[in-house]
Order: structure tokens, then sequence, then C-alpha cells
């Protein structure tokens, strides 16, 4: 594959992919600005991607400031309309979708994608699929371990298989009419071996969207045309008294295998709304509350700390299990980038489930990099160490310009 390195700076272009059809889509803008703002800018010239809840593909710097998101009238003005050139021999390259009079329109090239969506379309395999069949280096999780990993149901087979703890389940299927309502019946044969209270959630989504706790058959009939909706199935897992969660991200750091800070989500009663969470307000002297920075899509310390201890005190029993378990999934899934994993345990009785796994979690999971104790790994060397790991993915799997052995070609050559 040909590289596109700028020729006066010497620096590889990295194209950022962001937005997408998703529920999440905004989640997703936020976090690609923040990366935006942390990439090596002594290695790397990025191009923001915008995917719009439509599916329409966008460029431009007009992309780099949250306060231009969504495009309205006057913003479309400020973009390109681009489309990806699949053919497998040029590299990465974006295809403006419209030419001025002369053709002056010419083809943007980069070198790496680093596709940062959450949710449907972007997390679960899609593009990185895509990716793969254009031969374009991407950072993060690959198609496989993304396509299993963001569905839930598949995920607790996986866990199953490895002897890793997961909570009992049940799963709803939407139905195929088109209706989003199931029987009565049907839902109390799905859930008797569960038993309530339980969790309701979709299977592959994120950002604790659809996410209810139902005490009974009438409620779970209630919740699921709001998860229909946006999800063709719901997992329901069995109610953890005493909840606790834990994270830890995983990943190689110069090929080998780490696992970030553990972090601790505050309870319900202790968060903040979403909203105050990712939109901090002015203090009213040109500076944010909570420590935030004004214009900025980075969270502040102060913010981060409001919703989450980092290493908290636990056993080092549960310390060893959180991420031996992680480790041990992550190789198994042959895996790329800095995954997520989610447990859920009972503070009296000490036990712990993994719950599930977020193959790309907001903001990059930087801050749990960043606050590991033994060998803590900044923001912009945790992009460069997923750029370098793309570039050598995509070395790793290059085949012939013929990918036909000679021995099975039944076609002429020319």
């Amino acid at each position: 594959m040909s590289q596109t390195k700028n020729n006066k700076t010497g620096k590889k272009t990295v194209a950022v992919f962001f937005g997408g059809r998703s529920p999440e889509h905004d989640v997703s803008v936020i976090s690609a600005l923040q990366a935006m703002q942390a990439f090596d800018t002594s290695r790397y010239d990025t191009i923001p991607v915008y995917i719009s809840p439509n599916g329409a593909w966008y460029t431009g710097d007009y992309l780099r400031s949250r306060d231009n998101f969504l495009l309205d009238a006057a913003g479309l003005k400020q973009v390109t309309e681009v489309t990806l050139d699949i053919k497998a021999d040029r590299g990465g390259r974006l295809l403006p979708k419209k030419t001025c009079l002369f053709g002056c329109s010419k083809p943007i090239h980069f070198d790496v994608a680093f596709p940062i969506f959450h949710g449907l379309y972007g997390e679960d395999g899609n593009i990185q699929g895509l990716f793969e069949l254009a031969n374009i280096p991407y950072a993060g999780t690959r198609t496989k371990a993304s396509a299993i990993l963001m569905d839930k149901v598949t995920t607790k087979f996986v866990l199953h298989c490895m002897g890793i703890p997961a909570l009992p389940y049940t799963v709803v299927r939407r139905p195929l009419d088109g209706s989003y309502m199931i029987d009565e019946k049907t839902l109390e044969e799905l859930f008797e071996p569960l038993g309530f209270p339980c969790i309701l959630k979709p299977s592959h989504l994120g950002s604790s969207i659809g996410v209810a706790k139902v005490n009974s058959v009438e409620e779970v009939k209630a919740c699921l045309p709001a998860i229909f909706e946006f999800d063709d199935a719901a997992i329901a897992e069995q109610f953890v008294k005493n909840l606790v969660e834990y994270n830890v991200a995983v990943g190689r750091v110069k090929g080998e295998l780490r696992t970030s800070a553990i972090e601790r989500p505050k309870s319900t009663e202790e968060l903040l709304d979403f909203k105050t969470k990712y939109v901090p307000k002015d203090d009213g002297e040109g500076g944010l509350k909570n420590g935030g920075v004004k214009n900025s899509p980075l969270p502040s310390e102060g913010m981060l700390s409001l919703t989450r201890d980092i290493n908290p005190e636990i056993s080092e029993e549960m310390d060893h299990s959180i991420r031996e378990w992680a480790m041990l999934l992550f190789d198994a899934l042959d895996g790329t980038g800095m995954p997520r994993i989610d447990y859920i345990g009972d503070s009296v009785t000490g036990e712990i489930w993994m719950n599930e796994v977020n193959p790309c979690p907001g903001s990059l999971g930087y801050f749990l990099w960043e606050a590991s104790e033994d060998n803590p790994l900044l923001f912009t060397d945790l992009l460069t160490n997923q750029i370098e790991e793309a570039l050598k993915e995509n070395a790793g799997r290059v085949l012939p310009a013929d990918p036909v052995p000679t021995d099975a070609r039944l076609l002429k050559r020319h």
C-alpha cells in the first residue's frame, strides 16, 4: 500500500471517522473532538470525517468545533460531502461527491483510518469490515472482535465457553412483523428461569440508553417498545443486590498486554445527569464550573471525579480477577485497540461477574490509562500506540496483488 506522508512535513495523515447512524451519535462526536485535540501534531495531520445521522459523509475543518454540530444549512456549505474509495490498491482516499466545472475537486488521501464510533454501524464491525475490504489500515478493535463484543448476547456465549463468570440472562427479540409487542405468555416463559427483578437493556447499545429495572412481565412489556425502536434484541440480566460496578481497559502497549487503572462508577443517586457531565456550565468569569476548560470537549479531572472513583481500594483477589479475565478475553479474540471491560459485583458477598465490553469506550477511556499506577499512558501516546498498531496489523495481513493461487486460477490472466 502506498503511504501518503505529507511531502513537506513527513507526517502521516490520520482520517478520524465519527458520528454515524447510531443512537450514540452525539457521544461519538464528543469523543472524536477530544481525540483530535490530543494527536501528536509533530507526527500526524488529521482529517475529520463526519457521518451524519442520515448516513451522509462530510469532511472539512469546520467539523473540528463542537459549536458547529449538528450541521445546518449554513454549515453544509462549509464542508465537502465525500465517499470512500474502496479500491484496495490505492491507500485511503476520500472522493468528493461533487466536482466543480473544471474538475478541480481532487481525492483526499490518508494513511490510517481512526474510527471513533459508539454503538450501531460503527463500533459493531460494520465500518471495520469496510476498511478491511478497502485494505486501509485502521485503529481500534478489528471486525471479528467488534462484532462479537458489541452484541451482549454473543459476548455471554464467549464468556461461558471461557469459564469467565457472567450473570444469568434471557433474550427477547423484536418480532419480524414490524410490531414491537410480544404477548405476555411468551414473556412469562422467557422470564420464568430468570425471575424478577432484573435489568432490561438493548443488546447492541451503550451509554446507558434504554436500560431499565423491571419487576414484572407487565413492566417488561411496557419497556420493550422503547428498546425495539433502536435495537432488534433486548437482553435481561439477573438483578444484583448491593450493586457495585468496576471497569478496566485492556490493550497492547508497544507489544505488551496491559490493563489500565480500575474505576468504580458511582451509584445512580450519586451521578450527575447526562447533560451536566457532557456540557459544563460557564462560571460567569470566563471559565467553567468543576474545573473544565472553556471551548474544549475534554472533561476536566474535577468532572471525572464526580462520576467515578479511580483506583478504588479492592482486594488483591478481585483486582487480579478483573485484570486477568480482561486479558484472557482480549487474547481469545485476537484483540486490538483498547476496549473497556465492565464488571458487576455484589459489595456484600464479594462476588463479581464480567458484564459487557465496549470496543470503543467513551473518550477512548484515556483517563483510565493516564491514571494507571504502574506506567501511566497519556492520551497522546494512547492515540499514537493505536496508529502504530493499525499500520502493523495492516502490513501483517497483506495479500498478493492477485490473491488467487496459481493452481486455483481458472481464468486467463493478461
